[in-house]
């Protein structure tokens, strides 16, 4: 998504233990686990402009994290079947001078014509394992999902637009930072 924005950037791995961060609610946790990956990499690249991002999937306090294993899965997404939920999405921005964070909730609303062995199928073809809540919006998951309240862009993986709004804040602009 930066890339299509026109913002050259490198993925990173974190190496932060998502697991072991603990927060009050689940937004805080989405924030505080983005926070956590952004210090993290600004720490081995000081120079650098760093984005860290985390997505939580959750209904009131149960958070939904990604499936332990392929039981786990198909349980998180008969408990979504005919119920919405919220995905946010914890952004932090940290470099020499800049330490910002900020959140994007999304509302997703699964449809309640899925039947069992559908579930088992998108299971069984492990798109939505390593994903917030178990699923991929953009693909495949699309067949699970009846409606989106919200920033389209969030649910598909980061939200782009605040994104960009959050750069503009810090003085970037399309001809000094993108080129055009």
């Amino acid at each position: 998504m930066l890339e299509d924005a026109g913002l050259a950037c490198d993925a990173v791995d974190p190496s932060v233990d998502e697991e072991a961060i603990q927060a009050a609610d689940p937004a805080s946790l989405a924030v505080a686990r983005a926070l956590a990956k952004a210090e993290a990499v600004a720490a081995r690249y000081p120079q650098a402009l760093v984005l860290g991002a985390d997505q939580v999937a959750h209904v009131g306090a149960d958070v939904f994290g990604k499936p332990r294993d392929a039981q786990d899965h198909l349980a998180r997404l008969r408990q979504l079947r005919d119920h919405a939920h919220t995905l946010v999405t914890g952004v932090a921005l940290v470099g020499p001078g800049v330490r910002t964070t900020f959140r994007e909730e999304t509302r997703i609303h699964f449809r309640p014509d899925l039947t069992d062995d559908e579930l088992a199928r998108y299971v069984a073809s492990g798109e939505g394992t390593h994903c917030a809540g178990g699923y991929r919006v953009e693909a495949l998951g699309a067949w699970l999902i009846q409606s989106v309240e919200g920033d389209w862009f969030n649910v598909v993986g980061l939200p782009i637009l605040r994104v960009i709004g959050a750069l503009r804040q810090l003085g970037w602009d399309l001809e000094e930072h993108v080129g055009v």
